[in-house]
């Protein structure tokens, strides 16, 4: 009989093998509920788990509610709980601006960039801070009204409430997923199972996705476990994932591909192959449309092969729209600097989330648009922290070509840097929503920007007088396709017969949250008599909003795609009726909150006219 030793032996080593790679990925294998450890393992030393709810909202990309008050805001994340267990809608929690697939579908819709990862999918995010830095052990998100838009959690190693700032900033997924379907409206506890980290945090980052949802989710606090000492693997493993050992995750191949983007975009020396295969048989135009399928950091391992293709990896024509958005937590100086010899022929790009605790400086996004700023027609900057005068000022002048600016809740500008924007009359969009852009500044840029199509100024809380604004835009902006007016706290019927009377091009108007319109004045009749092209309007909790207005709205604006009358205590079903049967394309009606409007009219319409989505909220 044989020895059994060496297979022993062999087994022992496999298993150990088995434990090293275990600690080093950080029990990778514990994100997905699919191959999480069965096991009795537990930390050793033993520590005592801290649990804390939010103390502080630090940052986030949009938000239902107004700026100057708690309801539908992001701050109602910061605390105990306000809302939970109970399920609705409830002003006390945080809201999202958007969604569904609703927006995509307007007139101001955006076309998305190509070569975006399949496994980046968020549209907003949330930034909390806890008080004290711990090891997360568990996050507790507590949903209160259509759950299920969360699609990835981060933590990061910067503490917001030192004072000497680090290094260096790392960013680690704790969980991701692609966006689920969710049953019911219902409140619930999401607590998906995180993956250990090497270092403490108490800075953790959500970012959702709802385009799946029926409605707008709500969010009611976010509770972070965690322990003072980081956990150590116990080795009473009693079984391993044999998964875990042949395949990498998608967090480790972001990482790979991102960690190293500089060093990768530098590396000039290459392997000396005697040939390049059946690549030196194909048409350079061939090989670049093969290549232009594969995301930022695969060009960048595929530069490394061989010479041929690191030339045409380095072809600025692969470079002709890029999006880095979703790599933002590891884009800085160092990888725009090596970027700029490949983006000499960019006319898209997308910067929105990046560059933010330092990661890009204001001398090293004025470096490269002045290498690459000349064929820009499209800058996307939402949420670029790192923004300042200087930089608006090098966007003006760097940019001649520039149709389409986003600077979507950058509300670091300073108010008077915003006046740089009028030296840009090529603008067909801008997006200034959530900005501190001042009253004097907008009528210069109205008044010089001429070409203007879509505009939003949704959430611009220091405008002092939108009926000027709104005047301004009738006289100069005729081309207006979109316009977001979305919580402007002063505009009257003054300023909506202006707008009407001059930009009768448009197709899309967000009065939602404008207090100061009513309707007995008749500014919405004039709305629908002037504007026939309407597809999207919003009269988001307008109470005034009534049968005549609808009836209008059935007579002239046949073309109509969505409409908002939420919390309008004067609509009839009967007037409701005769809108749908007029508006044969209308697929979105929201009639939340309508005093008249119970749940048997809207089960009615729905059997008679099962293309639109009627939507009808609720508290309980």
């Amino acid at each position: 009989m044989p020895p059994v030793f060496p297979m022993l032996t062999v087994l022992s080593m496999f298993y150990y093998m088995c434990l090293r790679r275990r600690a080093r990925t950080a029990t990778r294998g514990e994100m997905n509920s699919r191959r999480a450890i069965e096991s009795n393992t537990r930390a050793l030393p033993i520590n005592v788990e801290i649990v804390q709810y939010a103390k502080e909202v630090l940052d986030f990309s949009s938000h239902y509610g107004s700026e100057n008050s708690m309801s539908y805001t992001m701050w109602n994340l910061a605390g105990i709980p306000n809302v939970y267990p109970s399920s609705g809608d409830f002003t006390q929690t945080a809201v999202f601006r958007t969604y569904g697939t609703w927006w995509d579908r307007c007139p101001s819709a955006r076309l998305p960039f190509t070569r975006t990862p399949s496994t980046f999918c968020s549209q907003d995010y949330v930034e909390l801070a806890f008080e004290e830095p711990v090891y997360p052990t568990a996050v507790h998100i507590l949903e209160t009204y259509h759950p299920g838009a969360v699609v990835r959690i981060l933590a990061c190693s910067a503490n917001p409430y030192s004072q000497n700032p680090p290094a260096e900033v790392r960013w680690e997924i704790l969980w991701s997923e692609a966006p689920t379907k969710v049953n019911g409206p219902q409140a619930r506890q999401f607590t998906p199972c995180i993956k250990q980290i090497n270092f403490p945090t108490n800075l953790i980052r959500l970012e959702v996705n709802s385009s799946l949802l029926d409605y707008y989710t709500e969010l009611d606090a976010v509770v972070l476990h965690g322990v003072k000492e980081r956990p150590v693997l116990s080795l009473k493993t009693s079984m391993i994932d044999m998964n875990d050992i042949d395949e990498d995750e998608d967090e480790e191949k972001f990482a790979c591909g991102m960690d190293n983007l500089s060093k990768q975009f530098s590396i000039v020396t290459l392997r000396e192959w005697p040939t390049n295969g059946y690549f030196d048989k194909l048409p350079y135009e061939l090989i670049q449309l093969i290549l232009s399928h594969l995301t930022v950091p695969d060009l960048c391992r595929l530069a490394q092969t061989c010479k041929l293709l690191y030339q045409h990896c380095c072809d600025p024509l692969q470079y002709i729209h890029l999006s880095l958005q979703p790599y933002w937590a590891r884009i800085n100086d160092t990888s725009l600097e090596y970027l700029q010899s490949r983006c000499t022929l960019i006319q898209w790009l997308n910067l929105s989330w990046t560059g933010n605790r330092g990661a890009i400086s204001v001398s090293g996004f004025s470096r490269f648009l002045k290498v690459c700023g000349s064929e820009l027609v499209r800058l996307e900057l939402s949420c670029g922290h790192f923004l300042n005068e200087t930089c608006l000022e090098v966007i003006t002048e760097m940019c001649p070509n520039l149709q389409e600016l986003n600077l979507s809740s950058c509300d670091k500008i300073p108010p008077q840097a915003f006046n740089h924007i009028a030296k840009v009359g090529s603008l067909k969009r801008l997006i200034l929503y959530r900005t501190k852009v001042e009253q004097t500044a907008l009528l210069s840029i109205l008044n010089f920007c001429s070409e203007l199509q879509h505009l939003s100024l949704g959430s611009c809380v220091m405008i002092e007088d939108y009926d000027l604004i709104a005047s301004m835009m009738g006289a100069k902006c005729k081309k207006l396709r979109s316009l977001d007016l979305w919580r402007c706290k002063n505009i009257t019927e003054s300023g909506i017969a202006e707008l009407a009377s001059g930009c009768q091009l448009l197709e899309e108007l967000d009065l939602g949250w404008c207090p100061t319109l009513q309707s007995s004045t008749g500014c919405f009749t004039n709305l629908a008599r002037k504007l026939p092209n309407l597809q999207k309007l919003f009269l988001t909790a307008n109470r005034s909003v009534c049968d005549t207005d609808i009836e209008e709205l059935a007579a002239n604006c046949t073309h109509l795609r969505q409409l908002d009358i939420l919390g309008t205590r004067m609509v009839s079903p009967a007037s409701l009726r005769k809108l749908l049967e007029s508006c044969k394309d209308l697929s979105l009606l929201d009639v939340s909150f309508c005093s008249q409007i119970d749940n048997r009219v809207v089960l009615e319409l729905n059997a008679s006219f099962p293309n639109v989505f009627i939507k009808k909220s609720f508290t309980q």
